[in-house]
């Protein structure tokens, strides 16, 4: 039997089907994909199924690795023995950056009310402060 060729698989469903089988060692999001819910969801599964992944920019950086025009992601599944050390400096630096940071996340709110919800709040304080 021939030997098994290492590459860079591609192609969004062909990725989300290796993140969910934890195959990916490392997955490459393009920051310029449109619509943007094709992609939105797959660092959230990555960091479920705690798999690295770093968002790049430009689509067509990406087509080129593949010899596309564009790609909007792709995964390294396997590396050359020599390479095996660079690609884990990569996924640790990929962890850090992405998955473990949670500035990056998207925050809801900032725990301060508006000002009728103020009013109102006033209200119902003052109300509870009369009836004891």
């Amino acid at each position: 039997l021939p030997k098994k060729t290492i590459q860079v698989k591609y192609g969004l469903n062909h990725v989300t089907a290796l993140v969910e089988q934890k195959k990916a060692k490392l997955v490459v999001i393009a920051h310029d994909v449109d619509p943007l819910e094709l992609v939105v969801w797959l660092p959230t599964l990555c960091r479920k199924m705690e798999v690295p992944y770093i968002i790049v920019k430009g689509k067509a950086r990406l087509g080129q690795v593949v010899r596309k025009k564009t790609s909007a992601v792709l995964a390294l599944t396997e590396v050359r023995s020599e390479d095996k050390a660079q690609l884990a400096n990569l996924a640790k630096a990929a962890r850090e950056n992405f998955n473990n940071n949670e500035s990056t996340r998207r925050t809801w709110g900032g725990g301060l009310l508006g000002v009728k919800s103020r009013h109102q709040k006033a209200i119902k304080d003052r109300t509870r402060a009369r009836e004891e």
